[in-house]
């Protein structure tokens, strides 16, 4: 139910304009769009139509004002829609918002008709004033448009029901409809009988382009017409050329589609897929219910791949057996393994933190965080700044930090991290040149902070009574390495030392 335009709404859009649009099959009465310029001021009208539905966009690039052309001041790839509403929220404008959100760009939306529709199929369609919409299509809109996008009903529909069966057919439909005016048309070919491929034709007049991937089986697959055009006119904002701009928003879909097809929203036959990627995340994320808790701190297990190989242990045989001693927190700090081995790694620790209620965090690697959706990361000093992390991982992540200094400490409450791990509190063996602050140092910080802190360095059975007795109350416990992982039994250890800690909590509250 959708398609995109590239329409100035006022003199601050003028340069970049092109229009794309797809038609879409209604059976109620819907609209068309027709695009005219008033005193060099461009508007667009609405006119009732019974058989097709066009949407439009605009993508748009601003220009004009002293601040827009301020090169300190940041440029935002700009989008125009003009479409339905769904409430289904599967197509029409909201696919539109969500398509061009996912491909980062900024868009803006004119109503021409509100619908009652779920995944069951259209209940009703109330339209917009009449004398918001004009009644032209061929003469005036097509020949105004950079790209149409139709799907093999819509471009039969256009050419007075001719029959598209093979590729050759949507060539020669694409040649036809070029004939109309449009500067390229994309024939979608997603329900070309016997392909195995999902194919799609693009004709810019002089060379047709046969852009193929592998069919998704998905029942989700409710806005991917609206989508598609979405993501183009957004591409197009951004400046890339038409050709690249189709192939990434092809990808976009088929990413999106694939990303979507077990997921379950309304019981009826077609439902909508996932723009952003997030909605199997989140619902992982809400298996927590809550937002992070410093108590989690009390006994802060920090893996170390080195170790594990030492004693002849896999990383997800030494987390469960640290989970069950009472680790209430693990940190997966694996320096020296491949990437597609630490992600591996990351996704079958989560599996188990998750089982137990314990939080996983990445030590470093953002990306991994990312890709595993972990529940946050740790970085260093010299790692990447908390508040691009921030930026990156979202607001409901953990993110923690280590600090040495008061004023490190500050910074990272200003930038936005969960907490602060202050140390080597004690020389270490798992860090070099690695200068110790002391328990003296440690109560500076931890004075000074204000966010929780887990004190992180050398620490073990025979001192951490010491260091959970420095009488600060939002010094939360204690990160350990070697005590854990560099022993033997790792469940044994994470024992003794979690009654340690808790006997050095009942000290501090009496």
């Amino acid at each position: 139910m959708a398609s995109p335009t590239i329409l100035p709404p006022s003199s601050l859009f003028a340069n970049k304009n092109c229009l794309i649009l797809t038609p879409t099959l209604a059976s109620a009465k819907e609209f068309t769009i027709k695009y005219s310029r008033v005193s060099n001021s461009p508007s667009i009208s609405l006119g009732a139509r019974s058989s097709i539905q066009l949407q439009t966009f605009a993508a748009m690039q601003e220009k004009g004002t002293s601040a827009l052309n301020d090169d300190s001041k940041m440029k935002i790839p700009h989008v125009l829609t003009v479409a339905g509403s769904d409430s289904g929220a599967g197509a029409g404008i909201q696919a539109d918002l969500k398509a061009c959100a996912a491909r980062g760009v900024y868009c803006s939306t004119v109503i021409t008709a509100v619908t009652a529709q779920n995944t069951v199929g259209v209940q009703g369609v109330s339209n917009v004033p009449e004398d918001f919409v004009a009644e032209q299509l061929r003469e005036e809109l097509l020949p105004m448009a950079g790209i149409i996008t139709p799907n093999l009903k819509e471009t039969s529909a256009l050419l007075d029901g001719i029959k598209l069966e093979t590729v050759d057919d949507m060539r020669s439909a694409a040649r036809l409809l070029h004939n109309m005016g449009p500067k390229n048309v994309l024939v979608k070919g997603g329900d070309l009988p016997d392909s195995s491929d999902a194919v799609d034709i693009l004709f810019d007049g002089d060379n047709f382009y046969e852009l193929r991937s592998p069919r998704i089986k998905s029942r989700n697959t409710h806005g991917t017409g609206c989508s598609l055009a979405s993501c183009i006119a957004a591409e197009l904002a951004k400046g890339y050329s038409m050709l690249s701009a189709v192939k990434v928003a092809k990808r976009y879909v088929e990413t999106a589609l694939d990303y979507s097809k077990d997921i379950v929203i309304g019981g009826g036959p077609q439902g909508p897929f996932d723009h952003l990627l997030r909605l199997k995340s989140n619902s992982r994320d809400f298996q927590r219910l809550q937002a992070f808790n410093p108590n989690d701190l009390f006994l802060y297990a920090v893996t170390d791949s080195g170790m594990n190989k030492r004693w002849g242990r896999s990383i997800t045989d030494a987390v469960k057996a640290a989970i069950e001693g009472g680790a209430t927190i693990v940190q997966l700090r694996e320096k020296d393994a491949e990437t597609r081995d630490f992600l591996e790694s990351a996704r079958a620790c989560l599996k188990i933190c998750q089982s137990h209620g314990v939080p996983l965090l990445i030590n470093d690697r953002i990306d991994v965080a990312l890709a595993c959706n972990a529940d946050g990361v740790h970085v260093g000093q010299s790692d990447m700044p908390v508040r691009v992390a921030r930026t990156l991982l979202g607001p409901e992540k953990i993110i923690g930090v280590s600090c040495k200094t008061p004023e490190q400490a500050h910074q990272a409450w200003v930038d936005g991290a969960d907490y602060i791990g202050c140390g080597g509190v004690f020389p270490t063996n798992t860090k070099e040149n690695n200068t110790t602050v002391g328990l003296d140092g440690l109560k500076t910080v931890c004075m000074a902070s204000k966010l929780p802190v887990v004190a992180i360095g050398g620490i073990g059975i025979s001192n951490a009574r010491d260091v959970m007795e420095i009488g600060v109350p939002n010094l939360k416990g204690v990160a350990v390495v070697s005590a854990l992982f560099d022993r033997q039994c790792v469940l044994t250890e994470t024992r003794k030392l979690h009654t340690i800690l808790s006997e050095a909590n009942v000290s501090i509250l009496h």
